[in-house]
Order: C-alpha cells, then sequence, then structure tokens
C-alpha cells in the first residue's frame, strides 16, 4: 500500500504541479497541456478555462507566466514550429537525395510528432490569428519548411535534368501538399505507427513513380 506522503506526492503530479516545481519545469508542463488542448480544439475553440481545467491549476496561473491565451498558443506554437523545423533541417544533413530524402524527411517528422500530433496540429491551426505575433511565428515556420521542399526538389530535378525555375516552383508547390496531405492524414489515423506509415509512403512512391 502506498504511504501517505506518496499518494500525496502523486495527487500533486496529477494537478500538474503547483508547488515546490521550477519556474521553468512548470512552464514546460503547462505547455504540454496546453498543446494537447489547442490541438484538439484548434486555437479558436480553446480558452484558457479548458487548459487549465486539464492541467489541474488555475487560470491565474497561467495568467501570471504566459500573460493571456495569445501568449500561451505563441509559446506553444513556437515550440512546435521549432521542433518541426529543426528535424527536417536535420534530415537535410543526412545526405540523401530525390525521392529517398522525402521518405527520410518523412520518416523523421513522424517520429517527432509521434505522441505530440498536436505539434504539427497547431502550426498548422486555421483557426489561429491571422495577424499579428503568432501568424509571424506559423508564417515563419512555413516560409522554411517551403525553402526546405525547393532545396530537396531542386536537388531531385536536377538529376533528371530539370533546371527551368518554373519548373522548381511548380514541383515544390505539389511536394508541399503532398508532405502535408501525408502527415495531416497520419495524425487523423492514431492507430497508425510510425513504422507503419513509413512503410505506407515507401509503397504509394513506388506505385506513383514506378520506381
Amino acid at each position: 500500500m502506498a504511504s501517505s506522503t506518496t499518494a500525496r506526492s502523486g495527487a500533486a503530479g496529477a494537478r500538474g504541479g503547483t508547488k515546490g516545481v521550477a519556474r521553468g519545469e512548470r512552464e514546460e508542463q503547462i505547455l504540454a497541456v496546453a498543446g494537447a488542448v489547442f490541438g484538439e480544439q484548434g486555437y479558436a475553440a480553446t480558452s484558457v478555462a479548458d487548459i487549465a481545467a486539464r492541467a489541474g491549476i488555475s487560470k491565474p496561473l497561467i495568467y501570471n507566466y504566459f500573460g493571456s491565451k495569445d501568449g500561451l498558443f505563441e509559446r506553444v506554437v513556437g515550440e512546435a514550429a521549432a521542433l518541426i523545423v529543426t528535424e527536417i533541417e536535420r534530415s537535410a544533413r543526412l545526405g540523401a537525395v530525390g525521392v529517398e530524402r522525402g521518405l527520410v524527411t518523412l520518416d523523421g517528422v513522424f517520429g517527432v510528432l509521434e505522441g505530440r500530433i498536436w505539434t504539427w496540429q497547431v502550426v498548422n491551426d486555421p483557426t489561429a490569428p491571422t495577424t499579428g505575433s503568432i501568424a509571424t511565428v506559423q508564417d515563419a515556420c512555413r516560409r522554411r519548411l517551403e525553402e526546405l521542399a525547393a532545396e530537396g526538389v531542386g536537388e531531385l530535378l536536377r538529376l533528371a535534368g530539370v533546371t527551368d525555375p518554373l519548373d522548381v516552383e511548380a514541383m515544390t508547390a505539389v511536394w508541399g501538399q503532398v508532405f502535408a496531405t501525408l502527415v495531416t492524414w497520419w495524425t487523423q489515423h492514431p492507430d497508425v505507427t510510425r513504422e507503419q506509415m513509413t512503410a505506407r509512403c515507401v509503397r504509394l512512391f513506388d506505385a506513383v513513380l514506378a520506381r
């Protein structure tokens, strides 16, 4: 049987911690819960009360740490964007080229999103503000992803002898849609593992491109 001390400790942990927790650690606890709630419900439909209830803390504590719902969402989006961009940049340095680079990139993104699909959802939340600092963070993430896509697509087309800038631009747009659609589809099918999704992408690419 658990001691009364252990039981009290467990209860405090379930509430996300309100005393005796370092500020940085407490912020990360709140950000993780907020990310999940924003991902499930969307920015527009989520209130600070929703997040506080899920985290087992008070609304004033969230306001004390983040200032407002917008301040909290901006932090969530900023960390999510950094996670995704950092992973795709890492994948780009692995040396894979052409279609293989695309597959490696997808697998890496599936890996960082596994267990936290809200990361992708908040970065692409259609209900988020379209102006202001939140929009700036989301736009910066999208621009960086577009740059990385253009780099990979340009490399692929050069291997095929295609160098027309408009061809690269057109195919980059196509790849961006394919990439986003595959990742979004996976986030909507939680029973599909990362390994299964990567294998599915390999099959689909093989079928479509007749590799």
